[in-house]
């Protein structure tokens, strides 16, 4: 089952952090699947940013707004009614975390007990889809792929925001949404990969960014293994989730979305990939090197099974890393020379959806 695009036209969706990378994908194919979408977040977190890049804000109804600030996120919903909402606003960075952590617990926990508690008092929603990460589970580093049911306790700020994130939604279920209309998940992705992303302290990022200046990419940790999958992966995975629970609660639950065991990934081997790709594409030279630079903790071994998200909805993974590299290269190199990156990502949607 792949998300129904149709079944969103008209329908009022309000999605928080849309000015993010993955937020902006979403935007991207819900206003072109012609849903009324509200946007609720910070300003864009990079600059330059895919949000502005693709003139997203003249498309949707955007607002710029803390999850932090109760008073304007319950004023956003009382204006818009939505009937589904995503909530995706998060701090989203592991060494961030270790930087900023009271911001991180404030954002993450506290911006889902807001959203929360909006939809709570606002009777028009029917769905709603907590987005949070494959780094709410307590790492064992063990070789097989976390299941729903396993303990959530992450280690580092970041990752324990996200695991007390799905406490907080598991609670106000509990306590609130039992004999409800709303439909209540969480979604658990795994890393996400694709173009346009140009945040600080992530790989492919990195990879970009270095090989632009004629640069060697430094990897810090070329031995973690994580499972990689392209952007369009778990943002379609989100919206077919939201649709189908809104027809029917009886699909809400909480469910890892990631790719097939293949594609867990050494950061050290999916930069090589980029490279083959990189050079590919116009006879470069970009390589990596690898520096080590001793950081703070971040789990060096991590899958996901998805069994549950296949087995309800007959869902399974579309393309593997090697294809996400060629589409992030593909974005990319457009980007570079000035060409229609809006086009590429319509393209690229329309590929993904086939």
């Amino acid at each position: 089952m792949m998300a129904d695009m149709a079944f969103y036209v008209g329908k009022k969706v309000l999605i928080t952090g849309h000015t993010g990378f993955k937020g902006s994908w979403m935007c991207k194919a819900l206003t072109d699947a012609g849903a009324e979408v509200t946007g609720y977040a910070l300003e864009p977190p990079t600059d330059p940013s895919l949000f502005e890049l693709c003139h997203l804000a003249d498309k949707m109804n955007s607002v710029i707004g803390d999850v932090r600030d109760l008073a304007h996120l319950k004023k956003v919903f009382e204006e818009v009614q939505p009937e589904i909402v995503i909530h995706m606003a998060a701090q989203p960075l592991v060494r961030e975390s270790y930087k900023n952590p009271v911001y991180t617990y404030e954002t993450n926990v506290m911006g889902t007990v807001h959203v929360l508690e909006c939809v709570r008092i606002t009777s028009s929603v029917r769905s709603f889809v907590n987005v949070t990460t494959d780094k709410v589970y307590l790492n064992k580093e063990w070789e097989w792929g976390y299941r729903e049911n396993e303990e959530l306790n992450g280690y580092d700020p970041y990752s324990n925001s996200k695991s007390c994130s799905e406490l907080v939604t598991s609670s106000y279920l509990n306590s609130f949404f039992q004999d409800s209309q709303v439909a209540i998940s969480t979604m658990r992705a795994g890393n996400v990969i694709g173009g346009g992303d140009f945040a600080t302290d992530r790989i492919i990022p990195d990879c970009i960014r270095a090989a632009q200046a004629g640069e060697d990419i430094i990897v810090r940790n070329p031995y973690s293994t994580r499972p990689y999958e392209h952007v369009l992966e778990p943002v379609m995975a989100y919206l077919m989730v939201a649709k189908a629970q809104y027809e029917d609660k009886k699909y809400a639950g909480n469910y890892n979305v990631g790719p097939d065991e293949t594609d867990c990934w050494t950061t050290g081997d999916l930069v090589t990939l980029f490279c083959d790709k990189w050079n590919g594409a116009d006879g470069a030279s970009v390589q990596w090197i690898d520096r080590y630079d001793g950081g703070p903790h971040e789990a060096g071994f991590l899958k996901l099974d998805c069994s549950k998200l296949k087995k309800t909805f007959g869902w399974k993974p579309k393309w593997n890393v090697e294809t996400a590299m060629e589409k992030i290269v593909e974005w990319t190199r457009i980007y570079q020379t000035g060409g229609d990156i809006i086009a590429c990502m319509e393209k690229q949607v329309k590929e993904f959806m086939k």
